[in-house]
């Protein structure tokens, strides 16, 4: 029997006025966490997860709200305008701006002892909050089961992330390790079929499909797979695209995710 045909190892497993606090990309004061947008906002007020603080808004922001506001649920009403000055410059809040504590750390073994069927994502020093909403976003479209990121190396949560995400922050785990390389190890050991994803490889994603558990591994834009954690691959391979030399790193993780959705 193959390495790809093997099955996965379980072993592992208010009023309107003028707001406090300053512009900003997302992050508030005290290691709080801003976020923005009816779908990021109205994620975190559902995952029970979250430990909210405030939530600053229009009348009109929370009536597009699924669902009504617990009871007693902090508010302070305010104008467009004044939510303008709590988010980054030209942020579409949607009359909506949460203050929240970030989410509580989520471990790989955690990830590793559920369920196989379910791809891991595996970022290299992708650092711009707006691919990783983004790839958190198809994450959850094409139901992985985390995304592991190096935590040097990789935004913290933000507004700008959590808005690129539209909801998916609160819904994917996001594992962040020390060593990218160590977390690749223990991938394999439960039983994961790690694919880094490069442009120069001789495989097309299709022949380096394995039938079992899958991690997919992208790199940043330009810079690509670090040596180190391509060596922690089992198989390099590309996309078959033609006429650019490459895609946005969402894009491809997103194309991928697919890929191994619709595999026979």
């Amino acid at each position: 029997m193959s390495r790809r045909d093997e099955k996965p190892s379980r072993a592992l497993r208010g009023r309107a006025g003028r707001m406090q606090g300053g512009r900003g990309s997302g992050r508030a004061s005290s290691g709080a966490v801003r976020l923005w947008g009816r779908h990021a906002v109205e994620a975190a007020l559902k995952n029970p997860e979250r430990e909210h603080r405030k939530l600053w808004a229009t009348r009109e922001g929370v009536a597009t709200l699924d669902g009504e506001l617990p009871a007693g649920f902090p508010v302070e009403w305010a104008q467009p305008l004044d939510l303008a000055r709590l988010v980054a410059k030209d942020a579409p809040h949607q009359g909506l701006v949460l203050e929240c504590l970030p989410l509580p750390d989520v471990f790989l073994e955690d990830v590793l002892s559920g369920e196989a069927a379910h791809p891991i994502v595996v970022l290299d020093q992708v650092t711009d909050p707006h691919n990783v909403g983004a790839i958190l976003r198809s994450a959850a479209a094409f139901g992985a089961a985390a995304i592991v990121t190096q935590d040097r190396h990789a935004p913290p949560e933000s507004g700008a992330l959590a808005k690129a995400a539209s909801g998916a922050l609160e819904t994917v785990p996001w594992v962040r390790v020390v060593n990218l390389a160590r977390a690749l190890e223990s991938i394999e050991e439960a039983g994961y079929w790690r694919i880094g994803m490069a442009g120069e490889a001789d495989l097309a994603l299709s022949d380096a499909m394995p039938t079992g558990a899958v991690a997919l591994v992208l790199g940043a834009e330009g810079e690509g797979l670090r040596h180190n954690v391509a060596q922690h691959c089992d198989a390099l391979a590309r996309l078959p695209i033609t006429g650019i030399e490459s895609l946005n790193v969402s894009n491809a993780a997103a194309i991928a995710l697919y890929a191994v959705a619709s595999r026979g």
